[in-house]
């Protein structure tokens, strides 16, 4: 069975999600469509936490 992978803190230095603001509108991830915690201002790639997270997990060294 594949269990899943424990909480790790963020490392220091790593991207952190902005918080969500209470007015303005909101950029969809670019994976799975669903509203980002970036305003729609930011430039480059949005996810939602979700997708960062897989993408993260994608990305990790394996060990």
């Amino acid at each position: 069975m594949n269990e899943p992978a424990p909480y790790r803190e963020p490392q220091a230095g790593a991207p952190q999600a902005a918080p969500r603001q209470a007015e303005g509108s909101f950029a969809d991830c670019v994976l799975c469509g669903e509203p980002t915690g970036y305003p729609e201002s930011v430039k480059g790639v949005t996810l939602c936490p979700v997708c960062e997270w897989r993408e993260a997990e994608r990305t990790a060294c394996s060990g």
